[in-house]
């Protein structure tokens, strides 16, 4: 198989990714309008003149070599995973080498390993399991397996850090399979609870809405940021994602509010691309946690997910952690309440082009801390 890249337009593009069931948003054009600190670009793969697969590229340039970039693919690119992955990979490099890239970091958006909510609530009941990985998977994708051995043999390096969290996007996710369930369904999944605190919220008279007030997200995440102890991004990067993913496609991002009495005592932030649905961001109030406001924020957009026939609510990363005494066991705890399943996936890998030049840039990364 003969395949060819280059440079596609923004409605080739989209195009294309409305023809996928399931694409990343990140691998969306109206990505590269949000990543605005990075030169975007849509390429696309040809086989006899027909676009079969598509690709976010985003550049970033090198400190003080600026005609060298690291060529970006986050959660992509779009193409045939199942197929003999050197025939797309080796034409993506011959292109991007020839437009001054020094390396290639992409994240193939392929499971490697699942384990249900029952196998991971058993790990973290049992002292003698620190990992994820130490339990055998539910299910284990041969896909996933053999693009790992690939690309190993192709002399791209692995990226993903053991916790799971690194400058990336996370290896490990939590997901919520919604394909040919009901609300019954899901909420029988759930832990007791999740459904005790989703029943509470509606009791005390929290309200969920969809809005567009973003500014009341975002001092509402300020705050959460303060509580714990994490850098928030600022308020123009909410209001440029906003913009982008909705001129992109009016259904793309939403943002849900739950207000108690008036006061708003949580927010999150809903992005959907075809089948898939991703829990984005999400906020809470100190005050008023009681009444349970985002267990009612989470439990509005699976019902929206549903709604929307998605095939899966992307609860987004998990570190493999099952130690109770590691603090980020804590979001794995708080994830698997919806049931679903945690999934590794192949993580991020980088080809190095300039290998020179690719040193330097790691070397000037681990210098600031990535």
């Amino acid at each position: 198989m003969r395949l060819t890249v280059g440079p596609i337009s923004a409605a080739e593009h989209l195009a294309f990714v409305r023809t996928r069931r399931s694409v990343s948003f990140l691998q969306t054009p109206a990505w590269g309008r949000v990543k605005t600190e990075w030169r975007s670009e849509s390429l696309g793969w040809y086989y006899g003149g027909r676009l079969v697969g598509a690709g976010l590229v985003l550049h970033r340039p090198v400190p003080r070599l600026q005609r060298f970039t690291l060529a970006y693919l986050p959660e992509g690119p779009v193409i045939d995973w199942t197929g003999e992955i050197d025939a797309w990979l080796d034409p993506l490099a011959s292109y991007l080498k020839a437009q001054g890239a020094f390396a290639i970091r992409l994240g193939p958006p392929v499971p490697t390993d699942t384990w249900s909510a029952d196998l991971v609530k058993e790990g973290i009941a049992d002292p003698g399991v620190k990992r994820l990985t130490e339990m055998s998977a539910q299910w284990a994708d041969p896909v996933g397996a053999r693009v790992t051995s690939r690309l190993t043999d192709a002399g791209w390096l692995p990226q993903s850090p053991e916790d799971g969290f690194g400058v990336g996007h996370p290896q490990f996710r939590y997901e919520v399979p919604l394909a040919g369930r009901t609300e019954d369904d899901v909420l029988r999944g759930m832990n007791q609870l999740w459904r005790r605190n989703i029943r509470k919220a509606a009791r005390e008279g929290v309200e969920v809405t969809v809005a567009a007030d973003v500014k009341a997200f975002h001092d509402l995440y300020v705050h959460t940021a303060e509580r714990d102890r994490f850098t928030p991004r600022p308020l123009h990067y909410f209001e440029t994602m906003f913009a982008a993913l909705s001129a992109e496609d009016p259904e793309r991002i939403r943002l849900y509010l739950a207000r108690h009495q008036g006061d708003l005592v949580a927010a999150t932030v809903l992005v959907r691309v075809g089948g898939h649905a991703w829990y984005s961001y999400g906020a809470s109030s100190t005050e008023k946690r009681e009444v349970r406001g985002s267990n009612a924020c989470q439990w509005a957009m699976i019902r929206d997910s549903l709604a929307a026939g998605c095939d899966v609510y992307d609860l987004r990363g998990i570190t493999p952690t099952l130690d109770a005494d590691d603090p980020h066991v804590g979001l794995i705890q708080f994830k698997v309440g919806t049931g679903g399943r945690a999934v590794r996936y192949v993580g991020e890998w980088d080809l190095p082009l300039r290998p020179m030049v690719y040193r330097a840039f790691d070397l000037y990364m681990k210098r600031r801390g990535r």
